[in-house]
């Protein structure tokens, strides 16, 4: 997708907010004193103000409050990211089994966590991993039996975390939508062409050999049934209408002697066997006649015209002429094919099965048709599924009869046909055009106050438009659907990367 003027210059401005964002993992906190009197500690620390935190040497960021200091480090621990924490009071470290830490987890979508501890080694780690995104505010409350004083600390990641105002969002354009639940087709996807509907394509042939007098029939002209395409001259023409004229003639003798025998054996002046041999005459001529007239009609020719030996070759129906192989002058046989007119009101979507999926396509079923070349879609119906396989390809060809109003489906096209297998109710669903993938993960750019957080996703089924989310996501989430990319470009150039 092109990227606008206006979105670039957005682009500049949402740098330099993921820029801050994206300084790393737990750079930021805040240590103060605290009491174990709850409310009356945290006022007491906003006196005493914040201690910079420092890096520790387990390589873990310092918090400081009053006589207690906290080392905290997000590190792999069995594939999982947890949390340790080594603690000293007065400059003595703290043996792990002799103090409680308990910790609350606070993220920008709204969710809190427990988090609790468990001793290991020479300090203490999360007996839960801490889960993607890493943004998110921690508050840590350290007891030691024995001290009537208790350490709080707080500390802050905004990994993956873009600040935006209502104005940024408007001018990057981004669309915005509810996460809930929604249906889901499970689809089966074939490669397919468009192709010429042959129940509605003719090969025009002129029946008869002659030469081309004119040819005002073009190629890719749009024709109506009956309108010329070819004036052919044809010596065989001629004798057949030559002969349907004399047989008309012979007819019209023959009724007329009919009509005066049958007059004079009525009245007995001559003999019933002339009467006889008169409408047996009658009966010839009309055969005669039927005949000669018959030839005409079997080629398609008018019976008369201005010249005997004028054949006009005419539009079967509506149509594109999509063929032509006459010119001017040229000597035609009875049997060259010198046109090929197609209704293109309808075409056919061909596509091969394999064994394995023909129980999923089935006659008179509804498919989806997607082109390969440009944004185009289209529902039809299974109008033939072979009966045979191929056997070169072990294959059935199956086609689809997809009604073509705007001529937009040329034959030759390159097509996707989706066959649904199933559609089933998923209880959290998103557009597909809003997953983004970072470094094999799925994500989704999730609304939060101040900005966007890329949240890592589960995703199930998909028919395309719709994907299932198994994790991740809640219903009732905002989440952005329309230029996504966007935020994930900004994340890239920011360097937003994970520092467990």
């Amino acid at each position: 997708m092109a990227i606008t003027r206006q979105q670039k210059m957005m682009i500049a401005a949402i740098a330099a907010a993921a820029a801050l964002a994206a300084g790393g993992l737990l750079l930021s906190g805040d240590g103060a004193n605290a009491h174990a009197d709850g409310e009356a500690g945290h006022a007491h620390a906003a006196e005493a103000g914040a201690a910079k935190a420092d890096t520790g040497p387990n390589g873990g960021k310092r918090y400081v409050d009053g006589d207690y200091t906290l080392e905290v480090l997000l590190a792999e621990d069995g594939g999982e990211p947890r949390l340790r924490v080594w603690a000293t009071a007065a400059g003595k470290p703290l043996a792990p089994a002799g103090v409680t830490l308990q910790g609350i987890v606070q993220r920008p979508t709204g969710e809190s966590e427990a988090l609790a501890f468990r001793a290991a080694k020479d300090g203490l780690v999360s007996t839960t991993a801490v889960a993607e995104p890493h943004a998110f505010e921690i508050r840590l409350d350290l007891a030691v039996p024995g001290r009537a004083k208790a350490a709080t600390v707080r500390l802050r990641s905004e990994e993956g975390l873009v600040e935006m105002t209502p104005e940024q969002i408007q001018s990057a354009a981004l669309t915005l939508r509810t996460a809930g639940p929604a249906r889901v087709e499970d689809s089966a996807q074939f490669p397919g062409e468009i192709r010429f509907n042959e129940d509605r394509t003719a090969h025009v042939v002129p029946r008869l050999a002659g030469v081309a007098e004119a040819v005002p029939a073009n190629l890719g002209q749009r024709v109506k049934k009956g309108e010329l395409l070819a004036v052919i001259a044809s010596t065989a023409l001629s004798d057949q209408r030559s002969e349907w004229l004399a047989a008309q003639r012979r007819l019209e003798l023959a009724r007329t002697t009919y009509a005066r025998e049958k007059t004079l054996w009525q009245d007995r002046i001559s003999a019933e066997q002339d009467f006889l041999a008169a409408r047996t005459a009658l009966q010839e001529a009309e055969i005669a006649a039927s005949n000669a007239a018959q030839k005409l009609d079997a080629i398609g020719a008018a019976r008369s015209g201005s010249a005997l030996n004028r054949f006009e070759l005419r539009a079967p129906f509506d149509g594109v002429i999509v063929e032509k192989h006459l010119s001017l002058g040229e000597a035609v046989a009875a049997d060259a094919n010198v046109f090929t007119v197609s209704d293109l009101s309808t075409v056919w979507a061909e596509f091969l099965i394999a064994p394995k999926d023909l129980d999923s396509v089935r006659m008179n079923e509804k498919v989806k048709i997607a082109s390969t070349a440009f944004d185009g879609k289209a529902e039809g119906r299974v109008s033939y599924v072979g009966a045979l396989l191929g056997q070169q390809t072990r294959t059935a060809t199956a086609r689809v009869t997809l009604p073509n109003p705007e001529m937009a489906w040329r034959p030759g096209l390159f097509v996707t046909v989706s066959v649904t297998r199933s559609e089933t109710e998923v209880p959290v669903a998103i557009d597909a055009e809003a997953l983004q993938t970072d470094g094999g993960q799925a994500r989704v750019f999730v609304a939060v106050p101040g900005g966007f957080l890329a949240q890592p996703v589960q995703t199930g089924r998909s028919d395309g438009k719709r994907v299932e989310i198994v994790s991740g996501l809640k219903p009732g989430w905002r989440y952005v659907a329309g230029n996504s990319f966007v935020l994930k470009a900004e994340m890239g150039k920011a360097g937003a990367e994970h520092a467990h």
